[in-house]
């Protein structure tokens, strides 16, 4: 871990670069919005960094929704880890969590010597990646992008998400980080920026020069300079792109939320088999029910979710 002085700010915003066919976004997360979700759940320190990745993965892509809805990174397979989703909402509220084997997790630790493991070792040779937009509108049904977790990085993974279900050009990099302040308590940070390269058309013409200039530039950008929490997004993308100009648009504030409540959950249990609920009754005749994203403990009586108790 590294000593800074926290100065993050959780947001995502879009920006241009001036008079080039190349759209941009960016995410900044901390203490509002990524931290608490890493901390709560006491993650081993580098899958509690490649949640942090899918949290502001789903976050950066996320926040090109034009409706009401959400938008999950969900990452499965047979290896160490299971499952891991981050969530980004369109009202700005982010959440994640991962499930893992403990045991397999302290082998590949022991194996990699700390070092962190790439996509394969975590989800095993058959791991996936998907995509998934989730509109609030019931009536809509979910769209789902899927590819292999073969390349090393989560965003490496990304980026062929988007050459084979978007076939959109992009580049893309996310950098988490947990940093020490000076009351003891350490914080979650990461970054996350995507370029992607808008199609030629009667009124840009051809756009690869102005794409592989852009690529070039974004090749330069560092896992720190992401990160930092001392470094303005703004100033960031000025260094990066100041020979074109580069535009940013107003921010969209972002923060830990978890959508969970009773009412949903009640109706949830509701569509349950009786026998099956009453199974898994207390014996006070509640059932326990905990929240996976928010770590929330709810105790439901066994008559609100089958009507009797006979």
């Amino acid at each position: 871990m590294t000593d800074a002085t926290y100065a993050v700010t959780d947001f995502v915003t879009n920006f241009q670069i001036v008079d080039r066919p190349i759209r941009g976004r960016a995410v900044r997360m901390g203490e509002g919005s990524l931290s608490g979700i890493l901390h709560r759940h006491d993650y081993p320190k580098n899958l509690a960094r490649i949640l942090g990745e899918a949290v502001t993965l789903a976050t950066l892509v996320g926040a090109s929704l034009k409706f009401e809805g959400r938008l999950l990174v969900q990452a499965e397979g047979d290896g160490p880890v299971s499952m891991l989703v981050g969530e980004y909402r369109s009202d700005g509220g982010v959440r994640g969590y991962a499930k893992f084997d403990a045991e397999a997790w302290a082998h590949l630790d022991k194996v990699n010597k700390g070092d962190a493991p790439h996509m394969p070792q975590l989800f095993g040779p058959n791991g996936r990646l998907g995509l998934i937009i989730i509109q609030d509108n019931p009536a809509i049904q979910p769209y789902q992008g899927i590819v292999p977790l073969s390349k090393g990085t989560l965003s490496e993974c990304a980026e062929d998400y988007f050459a084979m279900s978007e076939q959109v050009p992009t580049r893309l990099k996310l950098s988490v980080a947990e940093l020490d302040r000076k009351d003891g308590n350490p914080v979650w940070v990461s970054g996350g920026m995507m370029v992607q390269r808008i199609a030629a058309d009667e009124t840009r013409g051809e756009t690869e020069e102005a794409w592989r200039e852009a690529e070039a530039l974004f090749a330069t950008l560092t896992d720190g300079e992401l990160a930092d929490a001392d470094l303005p997004m703004e100033q960031l993308l000025y260094r990066l792109f100041h020979e074109q100009g580069v535009t940013m648009e107003t921010p969209q504030a972002l923060d830990d939320r978890c959508t969970c409540n009773q009412e949903r959950l009640v109706e949830t249990l509701k569509q349950m088999p009786d026998d099956s609920l009453r199974e898994m009754t207390e014996a006070d005749g509640t059932l326990g029910i905990d929240c996976q994203f928010c770590n929330r403990h709810y105790d439901i009586a066994i008559e609100d979710v089958t009507g009797n108790t006979n």
